[in-house]
């Protein structure tokens, strides 16, 4: 046996360039070898050996062959040095493989060549037989369109295959033979195909022996599996069977798992359920099934018992090599009373089983005897597979069973039964009753049931029943029976020791994954592929003994395969003809572990034709070799010349010539003296190790990293399975423990279980990355030291926790009774250094143990650095990562320090009380037994006991205690002022009280120790990792404003109460959540411990099961300020409260929904009652009643109207009309006189007709119902001399006269501004409140920025400035001023500005709807002048030397004369010596704009009747051609326009004014005074008459082409033409308006003059005839 090894140092500078990549090669494995030396080129990356040839990646990506190369033209027998495959250069090789004959490449873009023997096919190309060269074959995916090419990570190749791993992680396959997977009946298989069978798994590695595969699958996770509709479970409404249709096979999975938890009834299942006989147990780590039975074909056997501590060689031949269930045709299992119960206790009845096994496979010998050929089916197992497909039809559907006829009718496909259903517990117990699929679906797993190790971990427990896989190809080609775990497993043990799927922290995907299966296909006929039986497999199948192995790495010889384990475990299995399997068995067909002393830990495993070579630590951490295998003799090499095809016969002859082989694996005396290994590949008759030299320590110090974790993996993992895993299982347990305990147990395995995990990874990681890079770019624990240091520290936290409990010292009793009375197990395990440990001592000692790695980490990492230049960056990383692990070492020796300080004082703590105060996370800090501290003034005999745990003060007593949690806990030193007292103050919410330290030191510990615990329990740093180290120097006093929760105790408005937010030295104060116990809740803002500010309350309402809820401003814990106050009654109350009652300005809608209200009330509030001025609106009457209030009742002056045009003003008295009044309906029928009741006349009066008849005397009954009247009669005569006397009504005298309307709104506008009445109060107090308001509510908007548009902060900013307030006012002064009004009242944050908007709103509520009545026109106007004349006042409080109404500003002589028209700075009115100050042209440009829709509204309907004629005559004068209508308006001739600008006036021309001519003169005019309408204030409207007046002089002007001055009864037709064409509807309207709200000072003006002709232009319009 020739074996090469080649040298690589690693590849840094230059040094050792002569000595890097040397090759020794010697034979045998026996002591005399001495190796020679050859030279190569480089480094070598990676080695890969066929039968007689060998391939060699350099580094550069250089190809290399050597060995025979019968497929190179100038063929030499054996050359002496390897030759270079010049076919790659200017290729960058990454990966080479080599099968028996033939060799392969993957290039660093993923494409791959191949070059060699090509008889069968595997090298992927037609129509040669040998391949001389490398040569590209490309893997293409027809799936896609268009096809697309498949990148490829690694390449195996077999004799007469090749497999290839692509980047999706998917497998494809060419060549020869039943090992490629694939669905295919003719070979060889030129053209790369991708095994079907492995689709959509993540394969991680593929290897190939001479004629079958294997590879490395990741575990589906539960998010991987894909599961369409089908049916329902009939509990919780999923899923129970989920089928999914294949071109050529159907995939069955009933993974369902019913959340309810309830268990079938018999009637649930399908079939009839025969009764249970034997009864079995199960462990506690196992889900207990719920007991519903079916009938099954054959009973499944239960997958395994043994003792957990049991090694896995020993408990193989506790059963046999399997058992086969019965079939159909074997009446004695169809009596179908084997079914076996399951029922949970700690062991299964081991004797039971066993017999049962032994029954089972004693019928089913026939069976065993006849295997199933490769073609068709004999004629037993035929029926097996008829009355399987039958139960699973019966579950899933005729479609299934449509495709078994189908199918069977072929005959073609071949019967491979699976193995075991599942292993994975300690005592793996297979589910036999359960729902009828899981039924169905497990007998067919024990068709060849294999037995399952009870080494396997703990782990798979929630995923395992998703990756369960049983193949039948062709028909049910994946069935994944998960059985209804969770459904009836008892809560308290069903902890799992795993981190799966979402336990695991996100981050651990860039770990590598232990969750792993393997699968294996190709000829068996030596066991090769682990099924338990000499079968040959068509299509891959999972290897079910090794799942929960967490195999990381799979090798194959040419008959026999190997898998290493991440425990650093070899199991081997196939051909053992050489004792290449490493054990003493003849041929296996099941994996089983390799023969290796203890303490030998495998890291790198390699197969040859007959032999296994085995990387591995042994005590000290540098590599040592393992051989296993046959012994090569000189003469051997020739007999191995012989051809491919001769093989097998020459087998025998070769054994005798070899000389022996051995026994176990012998460890290769010459590794040690070869340098650090890094790699080892075998094959054919070689063996290969690659390695470095140890460049300044940096290697060696790699290697001692690796393999100290590997062997702290193992070493955890003995713990879990030896320890951890049978305590947990004690029946004992929970009684022993109590529940607590068994939870901070459960809590501590699943946090230990998942450091194991953790370091499983990163010891698989740490390997990988000696096998491949050696750098410490990829070390995982710098990349991601966060989730080694939080893995820890929640591990220590669960140990500390566990033990402050006393969970040790209850442990002992169960542990003496599991370990016995001399723990040896323990004391090995736990590296305990006592003499005579007590049990509780081994406990604590063995789960602190994990935490001494730390310092190993700190200290690797250490070493490492070493290794690099001081200023380097590595040197910096791992210096980083060392000091951190250091930290984290002493702060978790200071955490176990705590719990043991803690532990020793409750052993001493009076009983009773321990119970209650004992907590897990509690810690103790400092305690007064030793009377350091006394409570100030307490009696004689009292005791007082103050002891500070990490999270409260307590303060002990006889038989009581109080807990005073630190978060809410203030104390401060009393000064002591010669009392000669040292004493503290705590302040807690409800209570303060006085310590006294016995001295000064005393008091300065004491002091100091509750700040520091109530420091950290606010730092949250008892749960924190970011603490590491901040304890060191003093810590600064903790803030006495701080965030944290209470629950009120003591009796009082907040018993029982609690409160979760903001506090101030013990009292509530800044945000926070109140809730009491009854359901009402506060948010928001606290002041002293009282609500105050703004804050939302919501309150149940019982009767009705809602709840009240107040949005608004509070003080002194009472509602205060603006607020909205939704009803549980559906009523809305939005306004100002003042102590919990409405009270100032306020709207309240009622009714169920807020839409339609039924009725509206806006207006002024007393004491919780409508008393003041107010608006009512009834919308289900239809009325509306605008006066005074009292009491909720209607009481003095006011006025309704109602939809039907009736309209009352008068007196109220008592909710009712009752005193003098005016009636008016809609026709002008009016009655003047007495009412008593709602509409009801009473008394005296004078009922008026439209037509001015009236009727005088007394009146009674109802309006609009018949009134009863006695009187006289009137008919004023046409022409009466006293017609002026007719009877007018004069309205308005009766109603609320505009001044005192809504006084509250001003009202609060003043006190906004801090005056107790109007005007009195301090000018800067008032800017003062104003900056204020501004910035509390920018201080919200910052809060949440999508309360505000952008403009609206705009606005802010502007308003930020206080404007100049004193001193003589300048017109400057008086545009700043009026700019600032207009910023002022374009936001509510503003007092104006929210002043404003209120009477928007008021005026809105008022005047729309059925407020729109005309007769209310002149109420409406001066409540309009009544709100000038009040803003004004304010604005001059603000302003003080603001001249009053139609005071003088002097002009500035500076101005121009004039500005251009238009601009919407130019004063609106002509210039003058000086500027008059009015309220209406400071306010009204702000106002109006506002209330102008209502206002014009009612001016339109007063106006209705002259509008209307108005209008008629516009639409007929407007018919006219221009020509005709300037005549008959009697415009001067000269005035006609003769030409008009044509539409292109750049041409410059003219078009002549026909006398068809329409619209075309004065053109620009007309539309100049059709923007009359778009405007709103009088000032505006009388800038639109000016220009249009402008436009037409110009017109004229350039007519005459001279200066001209108007005469009136030139204009005036003119004008009157403008006015009919521009065709304003509403132009009555329009000129009221102005009339009304016009400036005074502007009336006499050259405005007034301009308003008075659109006036008589107007009434001229009205009355014009034609003729």
């Amino acid at each position: 046996m020739l074996v090469i090894v080649l040298l690589a140092a690693l590849s840094c500078g230059d040094d050792g360039g002569g000595e890097r990549g040397l090759l020794h090669t010697w034979k045998g494995y026996s002591c005399s070898v001495t190796p020679e030396r050859l030279l190569l080129p480089g480094p070598v990356l990676q080695v890969a050996l066929g039968t007689r040839h060998g391939v060699l990646l350099v580094e550069g990506g250089q190809v290399y062959s050597f060995g025979e190369l019968p497929w190179k033209q100038s063929h030499t027998p054996e050359p002496a040095k390897p030759t270079l495959e010049s076919a790659l250069s200017g290729q960058r090789v990454v990966a080479v493989a080599a099968g028996s004959f033939h060799s392969g490449a993957v290039t660093e873009d993923g494409g791959v060549h191949m070059w060699g023997d090509n008889s069968s096919g595997q090298c992927g190309l037609s129509g040669l037989s040998t391949v001389p060269n490398p040569t590209p074959v490309a893997l293409v995916d027809c799936d896609t369109s268009p096809p697309q090419t498949v990148p490829v990570l690694e390449l195996a190749c077999g004799e007469q295959h090749t497999l290839a791993l692509s980047v999706q992680r998917e497998v494809w396959a060419w060549g020869s033979g039943c090992q490629l997977g694939l669905n295919v009946t003719v070979f060889p298989v030129w053209k790369p195909q991708k095994v079907e069978h492995l689709a959509g798994r993540c394969v991680l590695q593929v290897a190939c022996g001479a004629s079958h595969s294997l590879a490395l699958v990741r575990c589906l996770g539960p998010q991987d599996i894909h599961r369409p509709p089908v049916d329902k479970c009939r509990q919780c409404n999923q899923l129970l069977y989920t089928m999914t249709d294949k071109e050529d096979h159907v995939i069955i999975s009933d993974g369902h798992y019913c959340p309810l938890g309830v268990e079938l009834t018999e009637d649930d299942g399908s079939l009839e359920a025969p009764a249970l006989t034997q009864g079995l147990k199960t462990s506690p780590s196992e889900p207990v099934l719920p007991s519903h039975t079916s009938t099954s074909n054959s009973p499944a056997p239960a997958d395994s018992f043994s003792d957990p501590t049991q090694d896995l060689e020993s408990e193989e031949s506790a059963l046999s090599n399997g058992a086969q269930p019965a079939s159909d045709s074997d009446p004695s299992a169809q009596s179908g009373d084997q079914v076996l119960g399951v029922k949970s206790s700690l062991y299964p009845d081991e004797q039971a089983v066993k017999e049962y096994l032994k029954k089972l496979s004693d019928n089913t010998q026939s069976e065993q005897t006849s295997k199933a050929s490769a073609a068709g089916l004999t004629s037993s197992s035929s029926s097996t597979l008829n009355s399987l497909v039958a139960s699973c039809a019966s579950a899933v559907g005729e479609r299934v069973a449509s495709t078994y006829e189908a199918l069977s009718l072929k005959k073609m496909m071949t019967y491979l039964p699976s193995g075991v259903a599942r292993s994975g517990g300690p005592v793996g117990l297979m589910g036999v009753v359960g729902d009828n699929t899981a039924e169905r679906v497990r007998q067919e797993d024990s068709m060849q049931a294999k037995k399952s190790s009870s080494t396997g971990d703990i782990r798979e427990e929630e995923a395992e029943g998703l990756r369960r896989r049983l193949s039948l190809p062709g028909l049910l080609s994946q069935v994944s029976p998960r059985l209804l775990r969770k459904g009836g497993r008892p809560r308290m043990r069903a902890v799992a020791l795993t981190p799966l799927g979402g336990a695991v922290p996100e981050a651990q995907e860039v770990f590598p994954t232990l969750q792993t299966e393997v699968w294996s296909w190709g000829h068996g006929e030596d066991g090769q592929l682990g099924h338990g039986d000499s079968l040959a497999r068509l299509q891959p199948l999972c290897i079910k003994s090794l799942n929960n192995k967490e195999v990381v790495r799979v090798a194959a010889g040419a008959h026999h395969s190997l898998a290493l384990s991440a425990q650093s475990q070899v199991f081997s299995w196939g051909s053992n003809s050489s004792g290449q399997l490493g054990h003493m068995e003849s041929p296996s067909t099941v994996p089983r572990l390799a023969k290796l002393s203890e303490g030998i830990r495998v890291w790198d495993i390699s197969a040859g034709e007959r032999h296994t070579l085995l990387l591995a630590d042994g005590d000290c951490f540098r590599p040592i070799i393992y051989y296993s295998g046959q012994q090569v003799k000189e003469e051997a090499e020739e007999s191995l010349a012989k051809e491919p095809g001769q093989q097998e016969e020459g087998e025998e002859e070769e054994e005798q010539q070899a000389g022996g082989y051995t026994q176990q694996p012998v460890l290769l005396p010459f590794c040690m003296d070869l340098g650090y290994v890094n790699n080892v590949f075998a094959g054919g008759q070689r063996c290969v190790a690659l390695l470095d030299r140890n460049v300044m320590g940096f290697i060696a110090s790699l290697h001692e990293l690796a393999s100290a974790e590997r062997k702290f993996y193992c070493k955890l993992c003995n713990i879990k399975t030896q320890i951890i895993r049978p305590l947990l299982e004690l029946e004992s347990l929970s009684s022993t423990l109590g529940p607590v305990a068994v939870g901070l147990l459960q809590i501590l395995a699943g946090r230990f279980s998942l450091l194991c995990h953790l370091t499983g990874q990163h010891a698989a990681s740490l390997t990988a990355n000696l096998r491949r890079v050696r750098d410490i770019k990829s070390l995982l624990v710098l990349e991601h030291t966060g989730i080694f240091l939080d893995s820890y520290y929640e591990y220590c936290c669960a140990v500390g926790n566990f033990q402050v409990m006393g969970g040790f010292q209850t442990l002992t009793k169960p542990s003496l009774d599991f370990f016995g009375k001399s723990p040896e197990l323990l004391k090995k395990l736990s590296e305990c250094s006592e003499e005579n440990p007590t049990m509780a001592d081994l406990l604590v000692a063995l789960f602190y143990l994990p935490t001494r790695h730390l310092h190993e980490y700190g200290r690797l990492l250490l070493k490492l650095a070493t290794c690099f230049e001081v200023s380097s960056d590595d040197y910096q990383r791992l210096q980083d990562g060392c000091s951190k692990f250091e930290a984290l070492v002493l702060q978790l020796k200071r955490k176990r320090k705590d719990a043991d300080y803690t532990f020793h004082f409750w052993k001493s703590f009076p009983g009773k009380m321990t119970d209650s105060l004992r907590k897990p996370q509690r810690r103790l800090i400092c305690e007064s037994s030793n009377k350091a501290l006394t409570l100030q003034n307490a009696g004689r005999f009292s005791v007082n006991w103050f002891i500070v745990f990490n999270d409260a003060l307590v303060h002990a007593q006889f038989s009581t205690h109080h807990v005073f949690p630190l978060s809410t806990l203030w104390v401060e030193p009393i000064p002591e002022e010669n009392s000669g007292l040292y004493g503290l103050k705590v302040i807690t919410p409800e209570e303060t009280f006085a310590l006294l330290a016995s001295s000064p030191m005393e008091k300065t510990k004491w002091l100091r120790s509750i700040n520091q615990a109530v420091e950290q329990a606010l730092s949250g740093a008892g749960q924190d990792t970011a603490s590491v180290g901040s304890e060191s120097g003093q810590k600064p006093e903790p803030p006495v404003s701080r965030t944290a929760s209470y629950s009120f105790y003591k009796d009082g408005r907040l018993k029982e109460a609690k409160y979760d937010g903001r506090w101030l030295a013990g009292k509530p104060n800044g945000s926070g959540v109140l809730k009491w116990p009854d359901g009402r809740i506060y948010t928001g803002a606290f002041k002293d411990g009282l609500e105050d500010g703004f804050g939302e309350f919501v309150a149940p309402n019982k009767t009705l099961n809602k709840n009240d809820e107040y949005q608004g401003h509070w003080k002194d814990g009472k509602m205060h300020g603006l607020g909205a106050y939704r009803y549980a009654s559906g009523e809305v109350y939005d306004g100002s409260f003042q102590d919990s009652m409405r009270h100032g300005h306020g709207v309240l809608r009622s009714g169920k929904l807020n839409t339609s209200c039924p009725s509206v009330f806006i207006g002024q509030w007393l004491q919780d009652k409508k008393t003041g001025y107010g608006v009512f609106d009834d919308i289900t009457k239809g009325e509306k009643y605008m006066g005074m209030w009292q009491d909720h009742l209607r009481q003095g002056t006011g006025v309704v109207v109602t939809q039907f045009g009736l309209y009352y003003e008068g007196a109220f008295k008592d909710n009712k009309m009752m005193g003098a009044g005016i009636l008016l309906s809609e026709d002008d029928t009016t009655y003047e006189g007495e009412f008593s009741d709602d509409w009801t006349l009473s008394g005296k009066g004078v009922l008026t007709m439209a037509n001015g008849d009236y009727l005088e005397g007394s009146f009674s009954g109802e309006w609009g119902s018949g009134l009863k009247v006695t009187g006289s009669y009137f008919k004023p005569q046409l022409f009466d001399t006293d017609k002026d006397k007719t009877r007018t009504v004069k309205l308005g005298r009766l109603c609320v006269c505009a001044e005192d309307k809504w006084q509250a709104v001003f009202e609060e506008c003043w006190s906004q501004l801090d005056c107790e009445a109007p005007g009195r109060g301090e000018n800067l107090k008032a800017w003062e409140n104003i900056a204020v308001a501004l910035a509390t509510s920018r201080q919200q908007i910052e809060d949440s920025p999508e309360m505000l548009s952008r403009s609206h902060s705009r606005t802010l900013d502007s308003l930020e400035v206080i404007p100049q307030h004193e001193g003589p006012i300048t017109m400057e002064r008086y545009h700043a001023i009026r700019l600032y009004l207009i910023q002022a009242c374009d936001t509510p944050l503003h007092p104006l500005g929210r002043l404003v908007e209120t009477l928007v709103a008021v005026y809105r509520m008022t005047y729309v709807g059925v407020g729109a009545n005309r007769r209310l026109l002149p109420q409406a106007v001066n409540e309009i002048k009544s709100y000038l004349n009040r803003i004004f006042h304010i604005v001059r409080f603000l302003f003080p030397d603001l001249p009053e109404e139609g005071g003088l500003i002097p002009e500035p002589t500076t101005l121009q004369d004039k500005k251009e028209p238009g601009s919407s700075d130019a004063p609106l009115e002509s210039p003058k010596p000086g500027r008059v100050v009015s309220s209406s042209a400071l306010l009204l440009p702000v106002l109006l704009p506002r209330l102008y829709p209502p206002l014009f509204t009612l001016y339109a309907l007063d106006k209705e009747k002259e509008d209307d004629v108005y209008w008629e005559c516009v639409l007929r004068l407007n018919k006219q051609p221009d020509l005709a209508l300037l005549a008959f308006l009697g415009v001067q001739q000269k005035f006609w326009p003769v030409s008009i600008p044509t539409s292109l006036p750049a041409l410059g021309e003219k078009q002549q004014v026909l006398s068809s001519t329409k619209d075309a003169c004065f053109a620009s005019a007309v539309e100049t005074l059709q923007q009359i309408s778009t405007t709103f204030t009088p000032s505006d409207k009388l800038q639109v008459i000016q220009l249009t007046f402008e436009e037409i002089t110009q017109e004229v002007q350039s007519l005459l082409k001279q200066d001209f001055l108007w005469s009136m009864d030139d204009l005036f037709p003119v004008f009157l033409y403008v006015v009919l064409r521009a065709r304003i509807r509403n132009l009555g309207s329009e000129v009221s308006l102005i009339e009304d709200l016009m400036d005074p000072c502007v009336q006499h003006g050259e405005h007034g003059i301009m308003f008075t002709t659109l006036k008589a232009c107007y009434y001229q319009i009205q009355h014009e005839k034609i003729t």
